[in-house]
């Protein structure tokens, strides 16, 4: 069976639409510019290399397997995804896309993650000479550039940035194919690739992977910390899939929001605060003290600063997003901060740090998760979204460890 999506020929994948669609191998054969025995022989090493037949041939014309409607509706969405990226760009072919090969995106992508020839040579399986031929004959197909050069050093222009993403994704889906392929075959692991935002780290983010793990061993994580700006371009890239964490208070047209929790917002201190151990403080005692604040335009810096909106605004010395640092700093002088229960629950239930008064009312913040519209998760990723969905409901699974929040870890 395939592991790599760039060991499978594009015009063969387009042949798979057609042979749905036309019921045939000779109507496909014309629409893909191919000859009957070539494109019977690229069908052939298609089904060796996912491992599975893709049509079953009957009376009334060749019919999709289950497994061939998975791998078709994948390379649709491939196809649809270069399509879109190559739409535009060039004014030499109409449809450029359809010359390009996988070798060719190949060494494009590799180009582009490494940004230099030499670089990208090293890193693939390609020489250098392969990719500059193969960079060069994409360029051509679109009759201009994708990439600047200075030197020894290249970076994407915006031709060459619409194209990546564009091939990102529909590898992404080749990939997301083979992993619904392979479930059945029990083979590989399957990996999940998203974003934490510093709401989801603490508590979200492990629950659900330890989860995860527990019930699928399969299951491999890459993850992605930062903020909302260091992310979601990875997102739209096809470098991740899901954004974990506070969601944006607006609608995003190429972006999904799925809310999950709410998080209301508490004043933290050291344990030796003044105000540590107050009930109910004034916003002139809160206001007497400086304070570390979140970077500025940031979702928790606005609540901080509508927190003080009627009241004088306290000392705020530090700017930091660190909630190591900021856990740090507040065991070592009296500052206070603005931060997620779940954030310091550790530090508070170990005596180091204490909530000053109750969680502050009109605080409230929806978490949930972010992923594109268009991306459609396979069996193994809804897996990892259920699971993050019963973390942040406090649903405990079989065989799972008592549920933190529940046991006082929150």
């Amino acid at each position: 069976m395939a592991t790599d999506p760039f060991d499978l020929n594009l015009r063969h994948l387009r042949a798979l639409l057609a042979i749905r669609e036309h019921g045939s191998i000779t109507a496909a054969a014309d629409v893909v510019s191919l000859s009957q025995p070539a494109l019977t022989q690229g069908l052939a090493k298609l089904e060796r290399q996912f491992g599975y037949s893709f049509f079953e041939r009957r009376s009334g014309g060749m019919v999709p397997t289950a497994m061939g409607e998975i791998v078709i509706e994948r390379a649709s969405a491939a196809l649809d995804h270069l399509s879109q990226a190559a739409k535009g760009l060039s004014g030499v072919f109409q449809y450029p896309e359809r010359l390009m090969t996988m070798t060719q995106l190949r060494a494009f992508l590799a180009l582009a993650e490494a940004g230099s020839f030499a670089a990208a040579a090293h890193g693939s399986t390609l020489s250098q000479t392969a990719v500059h031929r193969a960079v060069g004959d994409l360029e051509q197909m679109i009759g201009g550039k994708l990439v600047e050069r200075r030197g020894r050093a290249v970076w994407l222009n915006s031709a060459g940035k619409k194209l990546a993403r564009g091939t990102r994704l529909a590898v992404a889906e080749i990939v997301a194919a083979l992993a619904d392929i392979g479930r059945d075959s029990g083979s590989g692991s399957e990996l999940i690739a998203f974003g934490a935002l510093p709401l989801s780290r603490p508590y979200l983010v492990p629950a659900a992977m330890a989860r995860m793990a527990r019930s699928d061993p399969r299951a491999a994580f890459k993850v992605l910390e930062g903020s909302w700006r260091e992310l979601v371009e990875p997102l739209r890239d096809g470098v991740i899939d899901i954004i974990v964490g506070a969601l944006r208070p607006y609608e995003i047209a190429d972006l999904y929001q799925l809310p999950l929790t709410e998080d209301r917002l508490v004043i933290a201190a050291g344990s030796q605060h003044p105000l540590a151990g107050m009930e109910k403080p004034s916003m002139e005692q809160l206001a007497a003290y400086p304070w570390i604040v979140a970077p500025a335009n940031s979702p928790l810096r606005e609540q901080w600063e509508n927190l003080f909106e009627e009241v004088t605004t306290p000392a705020t010395p530090v700017e930091c997003g660190s909630v190591m640092i900021i856990g740090r700093l507040l065991t070592e002088a009296n500052f206070l901060t603005l931060l997620s229960p779940d954030q310091v629950a550790l530090q508070i239930r170990s005596g180091l740090l204490t909530q000053v008064g109750p969680a502050l009312e009109g605080t409230r913040r929806v978490v949930g998760i972010t992923t594109r519209r268009s991306w459609r998760p396979t069996a193994t990723q809804r897996r990892f979204l259920e699971m993050l969905s019963d973390a942040a409901k406090g649903v405990t699974g079989e065989g799972a460890s008592p549920d933190l929040r529940a046991s006082g870890w929150v």
